[in-house]
C-alpha cells in the first residue's frame, strides 16, 4: 500500500513535497546505530531476537538517506552548488547542504524506520516530479527481510557494507542509462507497505508528527515506463534491488 509524505516545505510547498527553490543545502548523515557488538561466530536470530530489527533498520535508514542525496545530485533535482562531497562507505559522495531539504529527509526516513523494524516495508521510491507534479522517474528500492537470519559480525559489518557500496557506485553513474530530465522537477518519497502497516502508519503519524497520506493515481503511475534494473544485493540480513521506471516521454 503506498504511502506519501505529506508534510508542507519550503519554495513552491507542493503538497508532499520537498522544499523546492534555487537555494538548498544539505545535513547530518544518519548515523548508523550499530550499538553493541555482533559474536564473531555464526548465529541464528529470529527477527525478535534483541534489537536485531532496529539494527536493520539502522543499516538501512542510513543507506537510504546517502541514496536519496546522491539520487537528488545526479539527476540535477537541484543546484550542485548546494551539495558537498563527503566520503560513505568509503567512496565519495555529494550530500546536500540545505537545512531544510536535509531535514525532510531526516524526517522521511525517521518515521519509516520503525516500519521497517518491524518488516513492514515493502518498497521505498524516490520519485521525481516534473513541474506540473506528474513523475518521470522512480527510484524503487525493492526490500525483503528474511524472518530467520544466520548472522556474523562480518557478514552484518563487513560484506553488507560492500554490497551497500556496489548500490552507491551505480547510482553515482545512472545518468549514462537515463535521459535528461525536464527543467523544475522536485521530488517526493513514497513508501509502499504491507496491508498490515495500516495502523502502524496511523501511530507513527500520531507519535513523529510528520504527516503521510494513501498516495494517489498520479504520484505512482507513469504510463508505459522503461524498466531499468540497477542493482541487486542478496545478504544474510536483507535483499534488496534496485530499479528505475522512467517515462518515455519526459517533455511531453
Amino acid at each position: 500500500m503506498p504511502y506519501l509524505s505529506d508534510r508542507r516545505g519550503g519554495g513552491r510547498g507542493a503538497r508532499g513535497r520537498a522544499p523546492a527553490g534555487a537555494e538548498r543545502s544539505r545535513g547530518q548523515s544518519l548515523k548508523p546505530g550499530l550499538r553493541g557488538e555482533v559474536s564473531g561466530r555464526m548465529t541464528t536470530l529470529t527477527r525478535q531476537d534483541l534489537n536485531f530489527g532496529q539494527v536493520v533498520a539502522d543499516v538501512l535508514c542510513e543507506f537510504l538517506e546517502v541514496a536519496v542525496h546522491l539520487i537528488l545530485y545526479v539527476r540535477e533535482v537541484y543546484p550542485v552548488g548546494i551539495f558537498q562531497k563527503r566520503k560513505k562507505y568509503n567512496v565519495p559522495v555529494q550530500m546536500s547542504c540545505h537545512p531544510e531539504l536535509n531535514q525532510y529527509i531526516q524526517d522521511t526516513l525517521h518515521c519509516v524506520k520503525p516500519l521497517l523494524e518491524k518488516n513492514d516495508v515493502e518498497k521505498v521510491v524516490v520519485v521525481i516530479l516534473d513541474k506540473e507534479h506528474r513523475p518521470v522517474e522512480k527510484f524503487v528500492f525493492e526490500i525483503t527481510q528474511p524472518p530467520l537470519l544466520s548472522i556474523s559480525s562480518d557478514s552484518l559489518l563487513s560484506h553488507v557494507e560492500q554490497l551497500l557500496r556496489a548500490f552507491i557506485l551505480k547510482i553515482s553513474v545512472c545518468d549514462a542509462v537515463l535521459d535528461h530530465n525536464p527543467p523544475g522537477c522536485t521530488f517526493t518519497v513514497l513508501v509502499h507497505t504491507r496491508e498490515a502497516a495500516t495502523r502502524n502508519m496511523e501511530k507513527i503519524q500520531v507519535i513523529k508528527d510528520f504527516p503521510w497520506i494513501l498516495a494517489d493515481e498520479q504520484d505512482v503511475h507513469m504510463h508505459d515506463p522503461r524498466l531499468i534494473p540497477l542493482k541487486t544485493m542478496t545478504s544474510d540480513i536483507l535483499k534488496m534491488q534496485l530499479y528505475v521506471e522512467e517515462r518515455a516521454h519526459k517533455s511531453s
